[in-house]
């Protein structure tokens, strides 16, 4: 049985094909572009240099770096600042802001 190649298939004999897809062009990796300062390039430049590794290379650790960080960052919560009380004294219920500010400052330097 000879094969014989073409672009998109295998010819085995004649009437018989079979299809194995074969994707030109495929995407395995995605280029972009950043825009960092002359001096950050020129010390991965070095860096890279002497560890005889590439741009790419760091620039691919660090972001891998940065991004296992925000997997471990703990969610900030807002504390509960809530006090007893029975909340705004009725002498201020049509109060503005700048009534109430001038009240709590009343006597101390305000």
């Amino acid at each position: 049985m000879r094969l014989q190649r073409s672009r998109r298939s295998f010819f085995v004999e004649p009437g018989w094909t079979w299809h194995i897809p074969i994707f030109y062009g495929m995407v395995t990796h995605m280029k972009t572009t950043i825009d960092i300062s002359d001096a950050l390039y020129d010390e991965v430049r070095r860096v890279a240099y002497e560890e005889k590794s590439t741009v790419k290379a760091l620039v691919e650790e660090g972001l891998r770096h940065t991004l296992a960080q925000h997997k471990q960052r703990i969610p900030f919560t807002l504390r509960d600042a809530t006090f007893k009380g029975s909340g705004l004294q009725p002498e201020f219920s049509g109060a503005s802001w700048d009534q109430i500010r001038n009240a709590a400052y009343e006597g101390r330097g305000g």
